[in-house]
């Protein structure tokens, strides 16, 4: 488990970069955190991580899954906010998913925690005030010292 503060969007986004450089093709990323607490500003630094243009990314809501290509890796972005249960994947296309090569990060994750295989990365985004973020990662050593 890694935990770190950052005090700033920007600073979270440095922090997801580096952790983005740090992926493997078929890595999951299962963010949890409220609302409003950056997980979609982490995704984008996790895009730039990985060679995608993170101005690209933005909330999945209403889409459940944005997918943004780069020249190395796929990302595919889902928000599963709006998702009852694992029963509700079934019909998203999601379980096809996991079996690419693409990088998916998952937002609300908590909602079909079932769902996620053995190997998963968790985030927790948790606030500390306006701006700072506490940021923990657990389910991979690589991201214990990522320099940041």
């Amino acid at each position: 488990m890694a935990e770190y503060t950052t005090k700033s969007v920007q600073q979270t986004q440095q922090l997801a970069e580096k952790l983005g450089g740090l992926l493997k093709k078929g890595d999951i990323i299962a963010y949890t955190g409220g609302m409003g607490m950056g997980k979609t500003a982490f995704t984008r630094g996790v895009a730039k991580g990985l060679g995608i243009d993170e101005n690209e990314v933005c909330s999945p809501t209403f889409a459940l899954v944005n997918e943004y290509r780069g020249e190395n890796f796929t990302l595919c972005h889902f928000d599963m906010y709006r998702v009852a249960d694992v029963n509700d994947l079934y019909s998203t296309g999601f379980f096809d998913y996991l079996e690419t090569d693409a990088v998916l990060a998952i937002e609300w994750s908590e909602n079909i925690a079932g769902a996620l295989p053995p190997g998963t990365i968790y985030i927790n985004i948790e606030r500390i005030s306006e701006n700072e973020r506490k940021i923990t990662i657990k389910g991979d050593n690589r991201f214990e010292n990522i320099g940041y």
